[in-house]
């Protein structure tokens, strides 16, 4: 089973940003002496509880401190930028870190609308023309504009002996045919997404175009996953953290909560517990063996070629053992 981890660089109460950002190094470090194929790190901006908001930062520190596993962006948001510094800031990895390095395109505000208009005078613009800049990306990258092109002769140097590997990230049918249609790797968040992810990941198999970038569809599912080793310790972790979530998301300020014990604790409303249990639908929380049969089936049912973990958890240590867990159950070095 092909297994990769997805990374928010979660603060957790009582932990700085700093020690957030450490613990993101020692994850990647941790997926690839246990066989994870890739790690991303996502990109926010002023989210409560999330640190990085500059992955391609972050990447280049990861990138120097481990030395096989793939790394990139889960995702970079390219409605606020222009293709060409992207372009220019990944082949810079990818010359780095050979080989290593996937670019993966967003276009959620990933933050709230004051972020967006600190970052850019026209998001909802971008948004839109979000096509054309992945286009000017996959030349830029590939070297390959029209002759008559004003970028023609433009290099986004340094240039890598093989351009970095760019994904499209999505939750929707229209993410789907845009990755189709320009012929690239596409990335389904399913954790974060009500919409009919089977049918959106077919869809996108039977439009997918062969490109100069890739000959065949290859498709990710993103999954949020709890791992411990009895389910109730596994369901007890998983609740802590569906809790900071949501007080966070409301605004409460539980940072003196720095054990499960408290956090579970904390009274909540019976409209915050039905919130809980539907998010709790999203995810697989169990022991190795019921995260491995539940893997195996979203990956049939889906039928993805990779499956991305999501995993948040109150202590660090529970999000690294999980991720332990995981791997010794399924896979294979």
């Amino acid at each position: 089973m092909k297994l990769s981890i997805l990374d928010q660089a979660p603060i957790a109460p009582g932990q700085t940003a700093k020690e957030a950002l450490d613990t993101s190094l020692s994850l990647a470090q941790l997926g690839e002496e246990y066989g994870y194929n890739r790690y991303w790190i996502a990109e926010h901006h002023d989210l409560k509880g999330l640190a990085c908001s500059v992955p391609e930062v972050m990447l280049s520190y990861i990138g120097a401190q481990t030395s096989t596993i793939s790394i990139g962006s889960g995702a970079i948001l390219l409605p606020y930028y222009k293709p060409y510094k992207i372009a220019e800031t990944f082949n810079m990895l990818q010359t780095l870190f050979p080989n290593r390095v996937d670019i993966g395109i967003g276009r959620a505000p990933g933050g709230p609308a004051e972020a967006s208009n600190a970052l850019t005078n026209q998001y909802l613009q971008e948004v839109w023309n979000l096509p054309q800049l992945l286009e000017d990306l996959l030349h830029f990258l590939h070297r390959n504009f029209p002759k008559d092109h004003e970028f023609a002769n433009l290099v986004a140097s340094p240039v890598p002996t093989q351009p970095p590997h760019v994904w499209l990230l999505g939750t929707s049918k229209k993410s789907a045919l845009l990755a189709a249609e320009k012929g690239i790797s596409y990335a389904f968040g399913h954790f974060m997404s009500d919409n009919d992810g089977e049918s959106i990941i077919l869809e996108y198999k039977k439009a997918f175009k062969k490109s100069f970038a890739h000959q065949k569809p290859y498709v990710i599912l993103t999954i949020s996953a709890i791992c411990a080793e009895t389910d109730e310790k596994a369901n007890e972790i998983a609740s802590g953290s569906l809790l900071l979530t949501l007080l966070r998301s409301e605004g409460v300020v539980i940072e003196e909560c720095t054990s499960l014990e408290q956090l579970n604790a904390y009274p909540t409303s019976i409209k915050q517990k039905e919130k809980m249990e539907e998010m709790k639908k999203k995810m697989i929380i169990g022991t190795p063996k019921k995260v491995r049969e539940q893997l195996q089936k979203y990956l049939n049912e889906f039928q993805a070629d990779e499956l991305m973990i999501i995993t948040n958890t109150l202590h660090p240590e529970d999000r690294m053992n999980s991720y332990r867990l995981i791997s010794d159950e399924c896979i294979t070095i």
